[in-house]
């Protein structure tokens, strides 16, 4: 829709750092125009002074008067012809974009017990039977009980855990649920633990 008269920022042009606002952007233009080298240079100081007060918050940065000459050329698209008093030439750095962080290379399958749990699945299924393997898939169970209650919406099946305890150590943990004890858990007592780690 447009409206005589109105004018949106929708349809002005883009700022460039749009945290000096438009009307600095307007001056920066205006500097380019005037046709002098000194009074564009007088002009430029000024309006130094002004982007200083719009984001003061470089004041804690060493050389924050660089960033502002930086901002400044920047925002002349690179053309107010002026004897510059700071380098200005590495401050497209400023505008370029970091890589993107590359995803881990082992991605992890069970997001809801997480990388450790796939870690212990991994160590069952090599372990000898006995004491010392009974006692981790023991730990085990109980951590994905828990890690289920917590991230898989409020479920905490003991046959879901036996389930996925066999499945993801290839068949070698196999829980006799009539004979396998859980740990307590109720779900007001994780509660508590994480209103205490707040």
């Amino acid at each position: 829709m447009d409206i005589k008269g109105l004018d949106y920022n929708t349809q002005r042009e883009k700022l460039i750092m749009p945290e000096y606002g438009r009307e600095i952007q307007k001056m920066v233009d205006y500097a380019c125009e005037l046709p002098t080298k000194e009074e564009r240079l007088q002009c430029a100081q000024a309006i130094i002074r002004q982007m200083e007060t719009k984001n003061p918050q470089l004041k804690e940065n060493a050389d924050f008067e660089q960033t502002l000459w930086d901002h400044l050329y920047l925002m002349s698209h690179r053309e107010l012809e002026i004897d510059w008093p700071y380098d200005v030439s590495e401050a497209d750095k400023i505008l370029s974009k970091p890589d993107p962080i590359k995803p881990p290379k082992e991605q992890i399958r069970l997001r809801h017990y997480g990388k450790l749990i796939c870690q212990l699945f991994e160590k069952l299924k090599t372990m000898p039977a006995g004491e010392e393997r009974d006692a981790l898939t023991y730990y085990t169970a109980n951590q994905m009980k828990r890690d289920l209650m917590t991230w898989g919406h409020g479920s905490m099946d003991d046959e879901k855990v036996a389930d996925d305890l066999a499945h993801f150590t290839d068949g070698v943990i196999q829980l006799d649920l009539n004979a396998f004890k859980f740990s307590k858990i109720s779900a007001v007592d994780d509660n508590k633990k994480n209103k205490k780690k707040k």
